[in-house]
């Protein structure tokens, strides 16, 4: 079975070119979101393997969310993905729990290699 992804970001055509790298890459998206709101949840409703999460989006930000995410599940595998290289977000997420850190632009396959690392992670 292939894995079950939820995409986290307020840019419809981020969440296009995500989705499209996904389904190429034989991954099944679960759902999309495009504010942290959203994200928490969908994440509830859904459990999905794994969370692309965006950073900077409207209502809640993905640092919220994946706390929030976090609490109900600790077992959650999130990924954060940030046009922001800022170093302060990256060290927050991962200690919160966010397993991989993705900066934008990506690449496809930067994506996928870190979903299959992350799914690694058992």
């Amino acid at each position: 079975m292939s894995a079950r992804v939820l995409i986290v970001d307020d840019l419809a055509f981020i969440k296009l070119l995500i989705r499209d790298t996904l389904e190429k890459a034989g991954f099944n998206v679960a759902g999309e979101a495009s504010n942290g709101i959203e994200a928490v949840e969908l994440y509830r409703k859904l459990k999905p393997d794994i969370v692309l999460l965006d950073i900077t989006m409207p209502k809640m930000d993905g640092i919220q969310a994946l706390t929030e995410i976090m609490k109900h599940d600790k077992s959650a595998k999130v990924i954060m993905c940030s046009a922001l290289g800022q170093q302060k977000l990256i060290i927050q997420s991962i200690q919160l729990g966010a397993k991989d850190f993705i900066v934008k632009p990506f690449k496809p396959e930067r994506i996928i290699g870190a979903i299959k690392k992350t799914l690694s992670m058992g």
